[in-house]
């Protein structure tokens, strides 16, 4: 099995991906973000996200994807969804999961939330981060676990990570990408 690791995450000025109830607000989703996050993923083999996460894009339900529950001991198909796997971390490894989803090789897209996003921290060969500058979310979901204490920049470092030259993706808004690479 060959996986590139790649994760995808759009945060607000205090690093959060949702607002108090959780939720990601409209005020946090922005055109050019929106189109590099479904090319991204459109691209990659297997999506991985928690209960709560999903991308809701045109492609979604073409997408081969693992769903992590702590419902569940034995990987299963997601009733709701064919092209899903349902994958109990405890009880299966990610390899595990991606052999039982029929995918050997290829870029595996990590996309939330925390708990799901910290799961894989020492294994990204790039993380994806988006800024919203303007936008602040008090109160809300840190996109890692230990987001607000620290800021993304911070915890994307302490894991070995290094950031590239940011990408514009929305002009009217200062909203950037930057790919944090492993070295």
């Amino acid at each position: 099995m060959s996986f590139r690791f790649e994760g995808y995450v759009i945060v607000s000025a205090d690093g959060m991906l949702a607002d108090a109830r959780h939720v990601m607000p409209d005020s946090l989703k922005f055109e050019g973000d929106k189109l590099f996050f479904e090319q991204a993923l459109d691209r990659a083999a297997l999506i991985v996200h928690g209960r709560h996460s999903h991308e809701q894009q045109t492609n979604s339900p073409k997408r081969k994807r693992l769903i992590l529950t702590r419902k569940i001991k034995a990987l299963t198909v997601d009733p709701e969804m064919p092209n899903a796997t349902l994958w109990n971390p405890v009880h299966a490894s990610v390899e595990e999961a991606c052999a039982f989803a029929g995918v050997a090789s290829g870029t595996v897209a990590i996309i939330g939330g925390p708990v799901v996003f910290d799961m894989f921290m020492d294994r990204y060969d790039t993380f994806w981060l988006s800024e919203a500058p303007h936008l602040r979310l008090p109160g809300g979901e840190g996109c890692f676990v230990g987001v607000p204490e620290r800021t993304p920049h911070e915890v994307l470092a302490s894991h070995g990570l290094k950031p590239g030259a940011p990408y514009l993706l929305d002009a009217a808004h200062d909203v950037t990408v930057t790919p944090w690479r492993r070295v």
